[in-house]
């Protein structure tokens, strides 16, 4: 019973590492339209960029508005930061988060070219729903 356990945990780490390493294969390879995305599916992530959309802010001062460790929220800019929704610049020892207008540009681009495709749809619908109107 015990190497019968042993080997159900020792498979269970086995997945949990194998879906970590493929996770991020796939991170790494996805088109860099979708870096952006996968960056902003974590909460934490999207409060850091809306506060850095109010301006430019040191790693400490990001770190004290959340009840997170500073090396979680060192990854967390790491991750917005090769999502090149960030930019990071030295003052002396501080490290100056900001956004990056041109991840950011990028991000609003792939939004519309979205809208694009979509518009017309959207109002063609509208148009076949005001019809079945009685």
């Amino acid at each position: 019973m015990q190497g019968g356990l042993q080997n159900s945990l020792y498979f269970c780490i086995d997945l949990i590492k194998f879906i970590r390493k493929y996770n991020a294969m796939n991170l790494a390879a996805a088109p860099i339209s979708a870096l952006p995305f996968a960056a902003l599916a974590d909460p934490t992530r999207q409060r850091i960029v809306e506060m850095l959309a109010e301006g430019a802010l040191c790693s400490g001062d990001i770190a004290g508005r959340f009840a997170l460790s500073a090396p979680a929220i060192s990854q967390h800019l790491k991750t917005l930061k090769a999502a090149r929704l960030v930019r990071v610049r030295a003052e002396a020892q501080k490290r100056i988060y900001e956004l990056d207008p041109d991840g950011v540009a990028g991000l609003a681009d792939w939004l519309a070219h979205i809208r694009s495709f979509w518009n017309p749809r959207l109002d063609a619908l509208e148009v076949a729903l005001k019809k079945e109107k009685p």
